[in-house]
């Protein structure tokens, strides 16, 4: 039995379409905006519209972007001689939030899984190739401890070491206010082998 007229069981069907939103949210949202001023609806609507007009990947290093080069890519402040590989603009952006990182990025777009189909021609790895032709002295590997992250960083890590450029691969262990009984095993193994002097 339908409650809502089509209007409104479209929108949320579409907006239980993204990802993470499920249905009660869906429709959370579906009524928050229908509530919403007419003006603010339309600059959201025309926010979305633009941003999936204009977006596009960075020529450099594959992030999202509305310019030719990403601002992190045009920056000549940035080390340009160091490389983060990571899978998604998000690690990008969360790597970015902690104000440390002085080098600049390549996102991938995914990593490998051949469980899902997604083999090395599926990511933006020939992209990162080529920027090694210029002046690198480290490539980061900082894909994820996933299954697949881990697979992607193993098959990065086999095409560079033959140029002679650095390969590193970002720590990971335990979680700060983690429970070891909680921790998966390849954590616990990285967070031993990461191990440092105290």
């Amino acid at each position: 039995m339908d409650y809502f007229s089509g209007y409104i069981r479209t929108l949320v069907e579409q907006l239980s379409l993204l990802p993470g939103i499920g249905a009660k949210t869906a429709q959370r949202l579906a009524f928050y905006l229908i509530s919403q001023p007419k003006e603010k609806v339309d600059r959201l609507a025309q926010a979305m519209t633009d941003a999936r007009n204009h977006v596009r990947y960075c020529r450099t290093c594959c992030t999202l972007t509305d310019a030719e080069a990403c601002p992190i890519c045009a920056d000549s402040r940035r080390d340009h001689s160091q490389i983060m590989v990571v899978e998604t603009p998000g690690d990008l952006a969360a790597y970015e939030k902690t104000g440390k990182y002085k080098g600049v990025y390549h996102v991938l777009h995914g990593a490998i899984s051949p469980m899902l189909g997604v083999g090395p021609d599926d990511i933006r790895l020939k992209e990162l190739m080529t920027r090694l032709h210029g002046d690198v002295s480290e490539v980061i590997i900082a894909t994820n401890s996933s299954l697949e992250g881990e697979t992607t960083a193993m098959y990065i890590s086999k095409l560079i070491k033959p140029t002679g450029i650095r390969v590193t691969r970002i720590a990971s262990g335990v979680p700060v206010g983690g429970d070891l009984e909680n921790i998966d095993e390849v954590t616990l193994l990285r967070a031993l082998d990461g191990r440092t002097d105290l």
